[in-house]
């Protein structure tokens, strides 16, 4: 079996007093599609941003693409290709959905015609006939996907979808699952971070769930759903099926 793309071990982060990760351990594959679950105050969202960089771990390591980022910058993280989305997008004001693209492709510098590439990405997101419009003028849905175009700049290996679906329809889900399915179908590994369980469950291959900052469950979305332990976090006793 080939190494992960990303592998972290004994990771673990506090707050003063307060443990709100970890020790936590997991790897992930190139491609695969990974399900992060867990009530709120779980440790989720301190996990993603320690493995991003917004948060540096206590103790513990990171491994990305075989390399230890446990002390790299976040924008430099990026720039190796782990990526992630934010949960509540925040588009740059009085800039094209283009232009949106294009200020963090600038900051990558890699000599490519940027203006190609970032048209490239929109369309990969079905936002490219909206290129020449005010990002303000974005439906939801369309600051979602100019949320996770920007989050496509840097080429990822892993994506971080951070709550990608958070209060969209039926149909805009689908549409978002869709580009997320397009993604790992071309070899990015997306961690899908979510509390639309239903939507994790069509998406994932394997989910993990988190409690208190512990890693309770793992295994594939049916496994996961099974489990009593899940399932007395989530409802407070085991589901009667």
């Amino acid at each position: 079996m080939s190494e992960p793309v990303l592998a972290v071990r004994d990771l673990t982060k506090s707050f003063g007093a307060l443990r709100a990760l970890g020790p936590v351990s997991f790897a992930l594959r190139g491609g695969e599609r990974l399900g992060l679950i867990g009530p709120n105050g779980s440790g989720k969202t301190t996990l993603i941003n320690c493995l991003s960089g917004t948060l540096r771990a206590d103790d513990g390591r990171i491994w990305f693409a075989g390399r230890d980022v446990t002390n790299v910058l976040a924008f430099k993280r990026a720039r190796m290709g782990l990526a992630r989305s934010f949960q509540i997008p925040k588009p740059f004001v009085g800039m094209t959905v283009l232009e949106n693209v294009l200020v963090p492709l600038d900051q990558i510098g890699d000599g490519s015609d940027h203006e190609a590439r970032a048209m490239a990405i929109l369309r990969s997101v079905r936002l490219d006939a909206r290129a020449g419009d005010d990002a303000k003028r974005l439906s939801h849905l369309e600051l979602r996907k100019l949320e996770l175009a920007r989050a496509l700049v840097g080429a990822p290996k892993v994506l971080i979808a951070d709550e990608a679906m958070a209060g969209l329809s039926e149909p805009e889900i689908d549409e978002i699952l869709a580009i997320l399915q397009r993604l790992s179908e071309a070899g990015v590994a997306v961690i899908m971070v979510e509390h639309i369980m239903h939507a994790v469950m069509r998406f994932s291959q394997r989910v993990i769930c988190f409690e208190t900052g512990q890693l309770i469950a793992e295994g594939t979305p049916q496994e996961v759903a099974e489990d009593p332990l899940v399932q007395k976090v989530y409802f407070g006793e085991p589901a009667r099926h």
